[in-house]
């Protein structure tokens, strides 16, 4: 398969998103959620279209509509996510077009599903931290290819592109540039690995984490919280070696496969594990929600079982305890 134009629709994608938080976060100062609707709808259309285009066969899951859009977004919004679109295909677009490009390829199924989170990381979006926009394709509910964009990600300047296929992980700079194949780290010592969680209090139960860490020997192990899917980018490029995902004790929020898919397929590229909380491979076979997934392990595949036990001993403490 080529992703080229995956690869091409995630660039621009990123440049739309670069132009929103410049006109509408830092020149204009703008809060709420109208920059992180424009930057959503822009960049799912984006690629949607590039699907579309060389893939016209499959099927897509995606967070936006082409209803949501006309009926959620104001009239100027709308007008603003037209141009900026136009201005990144280098065309003049339709408002008609966006809507059928939103809702492309979500009224069929497919044998290959492609799964498209836009803007990965709201809150950071807003903040000029970490978001990223992902595509991930599954088939047969696993994820065999991935393309993710990630702007914000460390000593890359301007970004960081990756994608996965045929076992293969591959980044380079998301403005373009040599390419490179990336793979998991080799890192075995507890004290050593590199320990990412996610920012928000809502997302993870942080002390049930911590907990797990200590169970597991890795209670020394230096911790950095980022948002998004990046964290799956950094097991996969070798720059970390565990992200660790349990909810809130008492949450029975659903985990969204647009929050996982495409980070999944980078891991198990470069030679990474991710899986469930009880090893069992994570399951983007229930349509929009993880239905049977309690939480993610990710790893750089050598200290898996290490946190897999760390996690199973935790529900065993937290069970006597009931």
């Amino acid at each position: 398969m080529n992703l080229e134009p995956i690869k091409a629709a995630v660039r621009q994608a990123a440049a739309l998103c670069g132009n929103v938080q410049q006109r509408h976060i830092v020149a204009q100062q703008k809060g709420g959620d109208g920059p992180v609707t424009i930057a959503d709808y822009g960049a799912q259309a984006l690629i949607c279209a590039a699907i579309q285009a060389h893939f016209p066969g499959d099927c897509v899951l995606a967070e936006e509509s082409g209803r949501q859009f006309m009926e959620l977004v104001a009239a100027e919004q709308r007008a603003e996510v037209v141009g900026l679109i136009g201005e990144a295909m280098g065309r003049e677009v339709t408002e008609a077009e966006v809507v059928a490009w939103l809702d492309y390829g979500q009224s069929h199924d497919a044998p290959r599903k492609w799964v498209i989170d836009p803007v990965d990381g709201t809150k950071g979006f807003l903040a000029l931290r970490h978001y990223a926009i992902a595509v991930g394709l599954v088939v047969e509910g696993q994820p065999v290819a991935g393309v993710m964009g990630c702007p914000g990600y460390p000593e890359i300047e301007g970004g960081a592109l990756f994608w996965a296929q045929d076992g293969s992980c591959w980044l380079e700079p998301i403005s373009g540039g040599t390419s490179r194949q990336v793979r998991a780290s080799t890192v075995t010592d507890p004290a050593a690995s590199r320990v990412l969680e996610s920012v928000e209090k809502s997302h993870a139960g942080f002390d049930r984490m911590a907990r797990a860490r200590e169970l597991a020997g890795l209670a020394a192990a230096p911790l950095v919280r980022i948002d998004s899917m990046e964290k799956y980018a950094r097991i996969a490029a070798g720059d970390a070696e565990l992200y660790l995902r349990l909810p809130n004790i008492k949450s029975n929020r659903p985990h969204s496969t647009w929050d996982h898919a495409a980070g999944a397929a980078l891991v198990a590229a470069g030679g990474g594990k991710a899986t469930d909380v009880d090893g069992t491979p994570l399951d983007f076979a229930s349509g929009a929600t993880m239905a049977r997934t309690r939480g993610m392990v990710v790893t750089n595949g050598l200290i898996h079982d290490q946190v897999l036990a760390g996690v199973q001993a935790l529900f065993n403490e937290e069970q006597q305890g009931q």
